[in-house]
């Protein structure tokens, strides 16, 4: 298809069941080409294997998959837990990672296909700040950077979980001179719930099916009894940018040493900005669902 999007996924899936959402997604979403898969944070072997089940639930074990950064870049919270694995280990799937692969597949991908990538990032953002770091010609090298990440709009002590994470990746990524960059930050992706019923209803269509077994467990340890659709959000956007109306201007995550406040996002809204950031501010939540079970049909 001439309109085909390349896409790269940067992903913690595994955690929160939204990354696995948003995967599948993409997966069946006509105009994505997915060139791969990079995990990141805590076990990052067991992401892959959640990734590569879902993949081969919706036939496509073409897609690579490497496994990225365990840790923080300085100390901090982290995330070491994979639940969901729990849903997929009697699954066949591959278990030889190889650690660290993550970050050169990037960078190799992108001076593949330069100024053709949107690089999607879902999870805290220590391999795309080790990136950038290590390839300084990368971020310019990207057609655009999409992020589920950081609070925009909310009160000034909340935190978002993905910059909380790793808020000294965070704040080398959005202080880096780079391509655009599209934020969706919890005060507006949090308008965007299912609840489980419902879930179970409409999840059955592959790799949608595969899915439902991992929300099990989210919904049994974490979820409250619903999904809210954070990631999958920004996956349909890409797609569908009119999902929401955004505001342009700067968005800071300044560093703080203090864990029980570090991870803050700040934007100033204007022009003028140096960062090209763009936030998300509204979203059509009926029109989203519409067009995320869409590709599933």
């Amino acid at each position: 298809m001439s309109d085909q999007i390349p896409i790269l996924l940067d992903t913690d899936i595994g955690s929160d069941i939204d990354d696995a959402v948003a995967l599948a997604y993409l997966l069946r979403q006509p105009r994505c080409n997915l060139l791969g898969i990079t995990t990141v944070t805590g076990d990052v072997a067991k992401r892959c294997a959640c990734a590569e089940v879902v993949c081969a639930a919706a036939g496509r074990g073409d897609v690579p998959i490497h496994a990225g950064r365990s840790a923080p870049l300085v100390p901090g919270p982290g995330q070491p837990e994979v639940p969901q694995y729990s849903a997929i280990e009697a699954m066949k799937h591959r278990r030889d990672w190889p650690a660290h692969t993550a970050v050169d597949f990037l960078r190799r991908t992108i001076r593949a296909h330069p100024g053709e990538i949107t690089l999607l990032s879902i999870g805290p953002l220590g391999n795309v700040a080790l990136l950038f770091a290590l390839d300084p010609e990368i971020p310019l090298l990207l057609k655009r950077i999409v992020s589920m990440a950081g609070i925009f709009y909310g009160a000034p002590q909340d935190r978002e979980w993905n910059i909380l994470v790793d808020p000294v990746a965070a704040s080398m990524v959005y202080s880096t001179s780079r391509a655009p960059h599209v934020s969706f930050g919890l005060d507006v992706t949090t308008r965007c719930k299912m609840v489980a019923a419902q879930v179970r209803q409409r999840f059955t269509a592959s790799p949608l099916d595969v899915v439902a077994r991992m929300a099990e467990i989210w919904f049994k340890h974490a979820g409250g009894g619903e999904i809210t659709f954070h990631d999958p959000l920004a996956a349909a956007a890409i797609f569908q940018p009119d999902l929401c109306h955004y505001e342009d201007g700067t968005v800071q995550v300044p560093l703080d040493p203090d864990h029980k406040t570090a991870g803050k996002t700040h934007f100033t809204p204007g022009a003028g900005n140096h960062q090209p950031d763009r936030v998300a501010k509204t979203v059509q939540v009926e029109q989203f669902f519409t067009e995320y079970f869409k590709v599933f049909a």
